[in-house]
């Protein structure tokens, strides 16, 4: 494996952090975002990152000479303790993107690894993510799993499109 360095995102940061999150979006869109969507979208990044960071917001990067070539990031939240998440706190993984030049060399895995022990140890019940289907055989390597809970099905309403 190539000589990566792996850690915690600071604030100073946070630019490289929004331009990955614009990378990841852009792939994910499948094509580039609207002016309109970009200006909100970097707006509001510029107010949470800063608010939230080190609280309900980690971010993890992988940087190869000088250069971020990879990032997780995790979204911690908090709510009613139930039998599933018995601590009441739950995180959301998101933008687990790597560059494409530096993809199926373990990276993401490190990162992935890295939050989840700090997940561990901030006391997060249960960790979700919505998976790609390139990015299944990762996440099952690290142990997630389908939720198949049939009694309950994940649904959504969508405001403030």
């Amino acid at each position: 494996m190539v000589d990566i360095t792996c850690r915690k995102a600071t604030l100073a940061d946070m630019e490289v952090l929004i331009k990955r999150r614009f990378d990841y979006l852009t792939e994910d869109k499948g094509h580039a975002l609207t002016d309109s969507e970009t200006s909100a979208i970097a707006a509001q990044l510029r107010d949470y990152i800063p608010r939230e960071m080190g609280n309900k917001f980690v971010a993890y990067m992988a940087e190869l000479d000088g250069a971020v070539v990879s990032t997780v990031y995790l979204a911690v939240a908090e709510k009613p303790a139930n039998t599933s998440c018995i601590t009441g706190k739950t995180g959301t993984v998101l933008n687990v993107f790597t560059c494409p030049a530096h993809r199926r060399k373990g990276i993401a895995t490190r990162l992935l690894r890295m939050m989840i022990e700090d997940a561990k140890a901030m006391k997060i019940s249960c960790l979700d993510l919505s998976a790609s289907e390139s990015g299944k055989p990762l996440y099952g390597k690290l142990g997630f799993a389908c939720d198949g809970n049939p009694k309950y099905t994940a649904m959504k309403l969508r405001l403030n499109e």
